[in-house]
């Protein structure tokens, strides 16, 4: 049985120069969001606590466009837009 990191390996993408995944208040993120349940359950690993920074880092490229973004974030602060066409995630099976 494949892991999902292998599943993952077999996407392709063609990658945007323009963001389609946006934090509108990060402040939401800081001081409000204890668990950051999107940097654990995005299969993508598109969402990352940067601790440094005290913010969430969003690597769009990766997106897999599953849907997830906008069910994770308990406070509704991912906005989430279908990329621009052209781009985005390409499947191999389908």
């Amino acid at each position: 049985m494949s892991t999902v990191e292998e599943k993952l390996g077999t996407l392709t993408f063609k990658n945007d120069h323009q963001t389609h995944i946006s934090i509108p208040d990060p402040k939401i993120c800081l001081k409000e969001c204890k668990d950051k349940p999107c940097t654990t359950v995005c299969p993508a690993k598109v969402y990352v606590w940067e601790e440094s920074q005290n913010k969430i880092v969003i690597g769009y490229e990766n997106c897999i466009e599953c849907g997830a973004a906008r069910m994770l974030c308990p406070f509704q602060n991912i906005q989430w837009e279908p990329p621009r066409g052209g781009f985005g995630v390409s499947y191999k099976y389908g």
